[in-house]
């Protein structure tokens, strides 16, 4: 592949997110995909999860802990087969109802 074909497979994984189809984004995954968030005190997606099962696991988790309310890719840098993505976030926390934001990069 390109780098304008990987960079359209990250966004369509991207939209998959957005539209909140999970299933879609866990197939167009490696089957041995490796998914990791830094660890955090007190947020339980966080740390590294294998496989698409796992994967699925997560995004299950997150559901269970927040509430998002934005979620937006802004922009996407592509060389060789690596896609870097840039971001902002903000979510509702269940468990608290506190709201933080965040702005992002996913390689």
């Amino acid at each position: 592949m390109n780098e304008q074909a990987y960079r359209q497979l990250v966004q369509q994984a991207y939209h998959s997110v957005k539209a909140g189809d999970v299933q879609s984004l866990l197939n167009s995954l490696a089957e041995d995909v490796h998914w990791q968030l830094p660890e955090m005190e007190n947020v339980p997606f966080a740390g590294t999860w294998r496989g698409r099962e796992q994967v699925g696991q997560f995004f299950s988790t997150v559901a269970q802990t927040q509430d998002v309310i934005e979620y937006e890719p802004e922009d996407s840098i592509a060389q060789g087969d690596k896609v870097v993505v840039l971001g902002r976030f903000s979510q509702r926390v269940k468990s608290t109802g506190r709201i933080s934001a965040s702005a992002w990069a996913h390689v």
